[in-house]
């Protein structure tokens, strides 16, 4: 099976890397192109085997399934290049999510899916949110499920939750990362404790938490209790935390849904729907 990867940036490199890592993909099955050819050449140089174009449209062409990992803006270039070199038993695979689904549907002869990838797949972990085009049959569910699955938990989502699905699942670790952050530097400045040991206790502590809410099958209140006593240190903590977070979260999906939005509203410029279809 021939994969294309147009794009070999962040995400796109990293989700390569993880494929290979995972056995799910080997080099010979990867084609890739990128707009500097320099990222495309070390991916070739540390994976022997992968081939790599300068021409989006020959790594699309022939290809079973295409991964862009574009920029928003670059899609209207990208979508000119390859759309003579795929067909409609083709899967075009999009990672960008305010590229619509409908929109790459009338661009397209192939078949449309949107992937949200997240920074944990680099470690098999975390959920990958699938969303499908009309066109997607069982089968190619099925393949792209099993591609992802080597990686992630495949996740299935409506496209109108696309914004806030990624707050959490692809944003997120910044978010609860920046939140670490802060916390290591707070105990560092106000107790004896390093911010570098502070920050690998929280690190393990993340780590055993995710466990308990998955595999421990505990619902975060569940969590709560069984840690927070009455009257105890835990509880002060979670007084302290109902109080100063208060507002804290909606104030943060009002900001991501509203620069998506204006994402959306840049490329309704760049992509007019056709509403009579």
């Amino acid at each position: 099976m021939k994969v294309a990867f147009i794009g070999t940036g962040s995400m796109g490199s990293l989700l390569i890397e993880a494929f290979l890592r995972s056995g799910a993909l080997h080099p010979h099955n990867i084609h890739v192109s990128n707009r500097s050819s320099h990222k495309s050449e070390l991916l070739a140089r540390r994976h022997p085997g992968i081939s790599v174009s300068g021409s989006n449209a020959d790594v699309a062409r022939g290809s079973h399934i295409v991964f862009l990992c574009v920029k928003p803006l670059d899609y209207p270039v990208v979508l000119s290049e390859i759309r003579e070199a795929v067909s409609e038993k083709t899967i075009i695979v999009s990672i960008t999510s305010p590229v619509q689904i409908e929109v790459l549907e009338q661009q397209l002869p192939a078949k449309i899916a949107k992937i949200i990838p997240s920074v944990t797949h680099s470690v098999h972990s975390g959920a990958s949110l699938c969303i499908y085009g009309d066109r997607i049959q069982s089968e190619d569910r099925l393949l792209l499920e099993q591609l992802m699955s080597s990686i992630s938990i495949p996740t299935i989502i409506s496209e109108n939750q696309v914004r806030i699905a990624s707050d959490i699942s692809s944003c997120g670790p910044a978010f609860i990362s920046f939140i670490l952050q802060q916390w290591a530097k707070s105990a560092a400045v106000n107790t004896d404790i390093s911010e570098q040991n502070a920050l690998r206790l929280g690190a393990e502590m993340l780590l055993g938490t995710g466990k308990l809410l998955t595999e421990g099958g505990f619902t975060p209140e569940e969590l709560q209790r069984r840690v927070a006593v009455p009257g105890g240190v835990t509880a002060e903590g979670i007084t302290v935390l109902s109080s100063s977070l208060q507002g804290v979260f909606s104030s943060l999906i009002r900001a991501t849904h509203d620069k998506y939005d204006e994402d959306l509203n840049k490329l309704s410029h760049l992509f007019p729907v056709d509403s009579s279809n």
